[in-house]
């Protein structure tokens, strides 16, 4: 790890003991000229700290003294972002920076170039927004191509202009939001690497922004993906560790969100433990939807609904071998769900075939993977293509019922590609 990402971490650090203590910039800069008998600190300098511009060396007595942890905790802190290697950082920022691979990290904003401000930033914004809306309804192969494009333009954009620091964080904010969306796309389409160095770059981002719930949002996501794909166990650290770093002011919807991640990683796990651990981490996602909080709910998160914990719910109860749980929760959502949202109707209803099968009614899993199947014909999702395949292997045991003869005759192609 280079220098420059051990300040970052340190910044990630130093935000979230701040957070902790519920102080802003401006706030803990007038503390410590208070403690401190000066007035040489500034919100502006605070935010060169939590970004890992600058490290605060001759701070670091008052800051323990304000953050009430231990000089020698703070020492150690700085001494990982100097690059000692003996040192490493405390809390869950070093969590993320642990169980993430090494990859490149986003490179420093330049100085010179054209100069940009709020207007470039709100026309990124409006173009990530209007990518998160087509992939409601259109699939990962046909947005991969315009999403790593708008990645790579708002990249560009970032090292070849100026700008001030504020428009440098709205820009990195976009740059996470986008590493989110279309790291998505890509997993998505089938193309696991493609996705992952999306979500670091957008993690870096995030986290040079200063915005612990999008960094939660962009590691919750591969860790999503790692649970999905062989590495259940590093999908539980990443979920666990992005929810903390999310940090307990987050928004609701954010918290209930990393919540459902955390239930999900833990039930790819298939351990008891582990189911316990699932069925705790659903009813800390209700219970976050419930609880109201100051903050706005970010955009990313406008999909999050006691609809969408419901579906998850049952994804879980399918998983855990509770059909009787899970059959009625799916029913009900997919009765009333948006029928342009193909994908994630044939995603929810393969679940529900599982479900149906577990509960010994093969009839109806077999016409729920007809549905399936005629709602994924013309979809270039990776996802889809995988559940459909694990619904008809999961109907071969009653291949001697009709309607399930039939599926498996007529559909036989899909279980070989």
């Amino acid at each position: 790890m280079d220098l420059s990402e051990r300040r970052r971490n340190f910044g990630v650090y130093l935000a979230g003991l701040r957070r902790a203590a519920g102080k802003s910039q401006r706030q803990l800069a007038a503390l410590l000229c208070d403690v401190s008998g000066t007035q040489s600190v500034t919100r502006t300098e605070v935010s060169r700290w939590e970004r890992g511009r600058r490290v605060p060396e001759v701070w670091l007595p008052w800051l323990a003294q304000l953050f009430a942890v231990p000089l020698q905790e703070m020492e150690q802190a700085a001494a990982y972002a100097r690059g000692d290697e003996w040192a490493r950082l405390p809390g869950p920022a070093a969590s993320l920076s642990a169980l993430l691979p090494e990859g490149d990290p986003l490179r420093a904003a330049g100085s010179t170039g054209r100069r940009i401000g709020a207007a470039e930033v709100e026309g990124l914004a409006g173009r990530v927004h209007a990518l998160r809306l087509a992939d409601d309804v259109l699939s990962g192969g046909d947005l991969i191509n315009p999403a790593f494009r708008e990645l790579r333009s708002a990249l560009a954009l970032y090292r070849e202009s100026s700008f001030t620091e504020d428009t440098v964080r709205g820009l990195l904010v976009q740059i996470g939001e986008l590493g989110q969306i279309t790291g998505w796309v890509a997993s998505d389409a089938g193309r696991l690497d493609d996705a992952e160095r999306a979500y670091r770059i957008g993690l870096d981002a995030a986290r040079q922004a200063g915005d612990p719930p999008l960094a939660g949002n962009l590691a919750g996501s591969l860790a999503y993906q790692w649970s999905n794909n062989g590495r259940e166990r590093e999908g539980v650290d990443l979920a666990e560790a992005a929810l903390r770093e999310s940090g307990e002011t987050a928004p609701s919807v954010a918290r209930a969100l990393f919540s459902d991640r955390v239930a999900w990683a833990h039930t790819r796990v298939g351990t008891p433990d582990s189911s316990q651990a699932a069925l705790r981490a659903l009813g800390d996602a209700h219970a976050a939807l419930d609880a109201e909080t100051d903050g706005q709910p970010p955009p990313w998160a406008y999909w999050v609904s006691r609809q969408e914990l419901e579906i998850m719910d049952a994804r879980v109860f399918t998983e855990l071998h509770r059909p009787l749980r899970a059959v009625p929760l799916l029913t009900d959502v997919l009765s009333r769900y948006d029928a342009t949202h193909a994908r994630e109707l044939a995603l929810y209803r393969s679940w529900l075939a599982v479900a149906l099968a577990d509960a010994n009614e093969p009839e109806q899993a077999a016409a729920e993977a007809e549905r399936i199947i005629a709602l994924s014909g013309d979809l270039s999702s990776d996802r889809t293509a995988m559940r459909t395949r694990v619904v008809l292997e999961r109907l071969q045991p009653f291949a001697s019922v009709p309607e399930v003869r039939t599926v498996l005759t007529e559909h036989s192609r899909l279980l070989r590609t």
